[in-house]
């Protein structure tokens, strides 16, 4: 029986040190079906998408509980080896094994053959090897089709061990979903879905000679269920237009987790995809739906979306969200709030500040650094790994503050060792706070600017939009009725950011809380609504 690889100090120690830096730099980090991770000692090969560098690689080390694997042996391309850099050898000290691409190579001909093998005796030695069937990051709203090297090493496995009849193989994928890959404080959902499992004795068609039909099936399957835990769509359009839908059909304040607002999302996004797709017939229940019913249903959808984006249009011209549309406020309570959330601003940005300027320069540094990057090409080459870098600099540049923190109060330096990160951590939250508040207090200036005359008539809109969400919600994709009251009771420890008037006021000096209750939130004066266009 494979036992699997021991785990070195290196690996140890960097996932505990990016469990903190991504905790930091991402608001919430939610894991879901980490029981479908087979147990350490049988081989496992874990599969997701990849659009977003090196940071999808960490996300899966750390999401990956000790309990269930000691070790998660990564690959990478072999131009992020050998240089003299901090994530050169944060790749080299995991373990990572270098993959060469054709792209990279001068003639466009490279010889993976000895990467091949070693991952296959990896995985014959009971390990979990981590691959992007992708084959690269990208910023793009689709996923890009897999490639068949995973699939490939599967039938290798197998056909390697086509007499030991208890060897038995997993492919564990895996969906990441991030609500704003490369901000601060933006939200992550992992998913990781059921396991494939492989026997050379319950699987003869993947053992070589092996048709290659049989490897394109496999891969297929592997696109599916990745696919289905995140948003996949041609268009960041149909995302935006998802996203406004689902937060028409389960309206700001709902106790929802991420998991489920990442599926109430795709859920109204495969509605568009498939109302754009060109469609035949189809059967329903026994009864054949004709051509004709097809199309006009699609173009119900279609003109749903048309209004959706018409709609959001307006409201980012304004500056103002939907749900100030959903409930509009008399002209004196918003003169009353916003003289409240200017006060709480100020009162949280003042109790912030010892931490803030720990965070200075940390802050300075991620962003030079960051922008200098930036220059060395083309958006569509350096945008997705914009997050990468923001960790790697981050961690640096916060590791030399408490450092420096100690050294320059040596003699209590037990002391500040705890203290600095707890005042950083502290002023965060509270900073978080501050930016939401004034944020509130920027869309009441809007308000007041826009007029209650447009206002009203903004909602009025609205009104029929929602009606046509909830119609198309319950009528055609199957969402319960009552979303307010149906995620309130399903789901588990993760549900709503505050629960109640009294928690949203106790959290706020937490050190677990949770404040936002907006899914889409970053650490920005503006909501983020809108996504790079389509040639990026």
């Amino acid at each position: 029986m494979p036992q699997g690889s021991a785990t070195s100090w290196s690996y140890f120690l960097i996932k505990l040190l990016f469990q903190f830096v991504l905790k930091i730099f991402y608001g919430t980090i939610v894991v879901e079906n980490t029981h479908f991770i087979p147990p350490r000692g049988e081989p496992c090969i874990v599969c997701a998408n990849h659009s977003n560098s090196l940071t999808d690689a960490l996300l899966l080390v750390t999401a990956i509980p000790t309990r269930r694997r000691n070790l998660l042996r990564l690959t990478a391309k072999s131009t992020q080896f050998g240089k003299q850099t901090f994530t050169s050898w944060l790749i080299e000290s995991a373990g990572t094994v270098p993959i060469k691409r054709r792209k990279d190579s001068p003639n466009g001909q490279v010889d993976n053959t000895q990467v091949m093998l070693k991952l296959i005796e990896a995985l014959e030695y009971g390990d979990a090897v981590c691959l992007f069937p992708e084959g690269m990051s990208r910023y793009h709203p689709t996923i890009a089709p897999l490639k068949t090297g995973v699939a490939r090493i599967v039938s290798d496995v197998l056909s390697r061990n086509r007499n030991n009849p208890d060897f038995e193989l997993s492919v564990l994928t895996c969906s990441i979903t991030y609500m704003h890959r490369q901000h601060f404080r933006s939200d992550v959902l992992v998913t990781f879905h059921s396991p494939m499992k492989f026997r050379p004795k319950d699987n003869p068609e993947l053992l070589s000679p092996v048709n290659y039909d049989r490897i394109r099936d496999l891969t297929a399957r592997m696109h599916q269920q990745i696919s289905s835990g995140t948003l996949d769509a041609p268009s960041w359009g149909l995302i935006r237009n998802a996203k406004l839908a689902a937060g028409m059909y389960a309206p700001l304040g709902t106790t929802m987790t991420l998991g489920d607002y990442v599926r109430v999302v795709r859920t109204f996004l495969e509605a568009f995809k498939l109302a754009e797709a060109p469609r035949a017939s189809s059967s329903s229940d026994g009864e054949t739906v004709s051509a004709e019913q097809v199309a006009i249903e699609d173009g119900k959808i279609i003109g749903l979306g048309n209004d959706l984006k018409e709609y959001q249009d307006q409201l980012v011209r304004w500056g103002i969200k939907d749900d100030r549309i959903r409930r509009p406020l008399p002209r004196r309570i918003i003169i009353y709030r916003l003289a409240v959330r200017l006060w709480w601003s100020v009162f949280l940005l003042s109790i912030s500040i010892p931490g803030l300027l720990l965070w200075l320069p940390v802050l300075i540094t991620t962003f030079i650094g960051v922008s200098e990057f930036k220059r060395t090409g083309p958006i569509w080459d350096t945008w997705d790994e914009i997050a990468q870098y923001k960790l790697t600099y981050g961690f640096i540049s916060g590791l030399c503050v408490w450092v420096g923190a100690m050294l320059l109060t040596f003699p209590i330096a037990f002391v500040t060792a705890a203290a600095v990160p707890a005042c950083m951590w502290m002023s965060l939250r509270w900073m978080e706070d501050a930016i939401s508040a004034f944020r509130a207090f920027v869309t009441l200036v809007r308000l007041l600017i826009v007029g209650q005359t447009r206002l009203h008539e903004a909602h009025a809109v609205r009104e029929g939009l929602h009606a046509r969400v909830m119609d198309l919600a319950v009528d055609t994709l199957g969402l319960p009725r009552d979303p307010e009251q149906h995620f309130a009771k399903s789901g588990g420890r993760e549900k709503g950011r505050v629960r109640g008037r009294w928690a949203g006021s106790a959290k706020y000096f937490s050190l677990r809380r949770r404040r936002k209750r907006d899914w889409n939130e970053i650490l920005r004066l503006y909501d983020q609504v809108d996504y790079p266009e389509a040639d990026y």
